[in-house]
């Protein structure tokens, strides 16, 4: 009973898997970050390439 009960504390303590876990949250973190970044910055650059091209086809 004894043995039981050390191999079930020895698991609530142990906290090795806690690093990786943390490091999954914040790279999901930064992740969802850059797509949301990235929405708004590509309607940016597509109003910028259709001036280019509007600019280009009045110059022609």
């Amino acid at each position: 009973m004894n043995r039981g009960k050390d191999l079930l504390s020895d698991l609530l303590e142990d906290e090795s898997g806690q690093d990786l876990i943390e490091y999954a949250l914040v790279a999901a973190l930064i992740g969802l970050g850059a797509v949301v970044a990235m929405n708004g910055f590509s309607t940016k650059v597509k109003t910028a390439f259709n001036s280019v091209g509007s600019s280009l086809t009045n110059a022609l």
